[in-house]
């Protein structure tokens, strides 16, 4: 059990620097356009990160789980941006924030997902 704690630790970690410290504005600004470089980039640093989040433990479907985490990623960061666009919300109104929340729900209930089926098949294989 204490892998798992330390895994999803990892994980949120991982996020949190990928997400801040390391995102810059031309990750930040692209991620709206479908296929641009800069979104691609911000989701393959985090399918990166997430791969040695779990390779420790799973060499060989850390792979696996790196490129669910960057594709899942993508998207739902992709999908916010053509949401907040649509409605236009600033910082200062509440549905932004809710949206910014969600998205980032999301990305967290990814993470417990792949730590539960990837150490489920470690427990129980």
């Amino acid at each position: 059990m204490d892998n798992v704690v330390l895994v999803l630790v990892l994980l949120f970690t991982k996020h949190f620097v990928v997400d801040f410290p390391l995102q810059r504005p031309y990750q930040l600004m692209n991620k709206g356009t479908y296929g641009h470089p800069g979104g691609i980039f911000h989701a393959e640093l985090h399918a990166v990160f997430t791969y040695l989040c779990f390779s420790w433990y799973f060499p060989t479907l850390s792979v696996i789980l790196a490129l669910v985490d960057g594709i899942i990623h993508y998207h739902v960061d992709w999908l916010k941006v053509k949401i907040n666009n649509r409605y236009g919300w600033t910082v200062e109104q509440p549905q932004y924030w809710a949206l910014f929340g969600f998205d980032q729900f999301i990305h967290a209930l990814t993470y417990i997902i792949m730590v539960f089926v990837a150490f489920k098949e470690f427990y129980y294989a």
